[in-house]
């Protein structure tokens, strides 16, 4: 494995599993509470859309029923600590993923979830280097993934790579700017949040999700591009589904998670320091 390739691959890794995350718990690329926007950056340099506009684009706040209706739901999933997740992200050209497990976000996010390679050019260079699927745990201070056997024998013969978050923050050139902190404070519902924001959200009405009794509600927000957001919320004001899509440089950003088992145990165990290679070293050690 050369070294562009090494280099290529580790930043694909922790895309990946950053964008499984924000898949299952705040969007593409989430929001923080200042009102700043973060977005991880793809492998090849693309940007998912930011998820939130600038404070001074914004709409003015939503207020009345509908207002009222989001807020509470937005309180009682927050609230909630922790959920099994089902998630699916179609990243242009460039990628595609499925990632299933379970998350909390009471004390900083922890949780595992294993993440599979569907199709775009990044699942083909993996397939390349005998990996199709991974383990990502997340923990308050940084994530892990751990690959398969073939390509740990191409980097020392170390099965995880850490990713601590501060570490992503330059990652494709600055434009990973925020992301420790939205890793740290992710919860569902931050698409909520978005929602909020929106200057055309919308009850659509009562649909059926999943089996579930649900409402079903939609709007677009700004930022770098416009996006739109769609939640399905349950009787106890619990989201069921979230859908948002917006554009990359590769193209159309498409991403769908599910929600069940609120409340659920959830913990990830910090991997074996002697399998474990640093994200930073892996890079310093391929060169510039």
């Amino acid at each position: 494995m050369t070294g562009t390739t090494a280099r290529r691959t580790v930043v694909s890794i922790a895309v990946s599993a950053a964008l499984a995350c924000s898949t299952a718990c705040t969007g593409p690329g989430g929001s923080d509470d200042s009102g700043g926007t973060t977005g991880p950056s793809g492998p090849t340099g693309s940007t998912a859309p930011s998820a939130s506009a600038a404070p001074s684009s914004r709409p003015p706040a939503l207020t009345g029923a509908s207002a009222d209706a989001l807020r509470a739901v937005e309180r009682v999933t927050g609230r909630a600590g922790s959920a099994r997740v089902e998630s699916t992200t179609v990243m242009g050209r460039e990628l595609s993923l499925e990632a299933a497990g379970a998350l909390g976000w009471d004390d900083g996010l922890t949780g595992t979830l294993t993440i599979t390679y569907t199709g775009g050019t990044t699942a083909e260079t993996m397939r390349r280097l005998g990996t199709t699927a991974m383990e990502a745990r997340y923990l308050p201070d940084a994530y892990y993934a751990r690959m398969g056997d073939e390509f740990a024998e191409r980097v020392g013969g170390r099965h995880w790579i850490k990713y601590v978050y501060e570490d992503l923050e330059d990652l494709g050139g600055g434009a990973g700017a925020g992301f420790a902190d939205q890793m740290r404070n992710t919860t569902p519902n931050q698409a909520v949040k978005l929602l909020l924001s929106a200057g055309d959200v919308r009850r659509v009405g009562a649909e059926t999700t999943r089996g579930r009794r649900t409402t079903h509600w939609s709007g677009t927000v700004g930022g770098a591009t416009e996006q739109t957001v769609d939640i399905w919320v349950d009787d106890r004001n619990l989201l069921v589904k979230k859908v948002e899509r917006g554009r990359t440089k590769t193209g159309e950003l498409t991403q769908t998670a599910y929600y069940s088992d609120y409340g659920v145990p959830v913990s990830a165990a910090r991997p074996p320091a002697e399998d474990t290679a640093d994200f930073k070293e892996l890079l310093a050690s391929q060169g510039s």
